[in-house]
């Protein structure tokens, strides 16, 4: 049995690449469970058969989370005990797991969130920009409130912490640009943890020339000096 028999819905973080990032205790959890949902089952088995891990896998992802979390609740409630694990990080920043807590909490389900693994924070602490106070944007929308949001990081006065994907970023960078001033000091990391692991420090027009010269892989964590 799990090692408190109060806790029903465990959240526990994921590498972000490399696979050895798992805690001891993440690992004991998640072979103690009845069951792991899992954003992308085919990801996440690559993690588990890594670490011999035998359990039931089921989806849980943005797109069916709303019609699969009132079940989820009915089989926490009926003893059932589950493990919340995203592709890569801590399930609920910018991944699923948001929806699911409030629900467990509003029912009395007892819910436990493992320290472990995110993004931002090695981006953050390996850019050199101040990080005792800063704040953390992840995705900006796409098209409905990203200017009002790009507008308010210009005027933020800690430093700011954003995600984008890979096919994006030049974009993102001239937006910053226009907002923050060409000469905004910035960083940029991308393929945190995993073989070809890179950050750009700079300010934002020469980290935008930099990415330029080729093609841009994996995911991306961009960190803004405050105004």
């Amino acid at each position: 049995m799990p090692e408190n028999l109060s806790t029903q819905l465990y959240l526990v973080p994921t590498p972000i690449g490399n696979l050895e990032d798992i805690t001891l205790r993440a690992l004991k959890i998640l072979k103690e469970v009845d069951i792991i949902l899992a954003e992308d089952t085919r990801n996440s088995g690559v993690l588990l058969r890594h670490h011999d891990i035998s359990k039931p896998l089921q989806s849980y992802h943005i797109f069916n989370e709303h019609k699969t979390v009132e079940q989820l609740i009915r089989r926490l409630k009926e003893g059932e005990t589950m493990a919340l694990i995203s592709d890569a990080g801590t399930p609920s920043i910018s991944d699923p797991g948001f929806l699911l807590v409030r629900e467990c909490l509003k029912a009395g389900i007892n819910v436990e969130c493992l320290p472990g693994a995110t993004a931002f924070v090695p981006a953050l602490v390996k850019s050199g920009l101040p990080s005792d106070r800063f704040v953390f944007e992840g995705f900006l929308p796409h098209k409905k409130g990203r200017q009002t949001r790009l507008e308010k990081i210009g005027q933020e006065e800690r430093t700011i912490v954003l995600y984008e994907s890979p096919h994006r970023l030049l974009k993102c960078l001239d937006q910053l640009m226009e907002h923050c001033g060409e000469d905004r000091q910035a960083s940029v990391s991308r393929e945190l943890t995993k073989i070809h692991e890179e950050t750009v420090n700079g300010t934002l027009k020469e980290i935008r020339e930099y990415f330029t010269k080729g093609s841009v892989k994996g995911e991306i964590v961009i960190v803004v000096h405050g105004r």
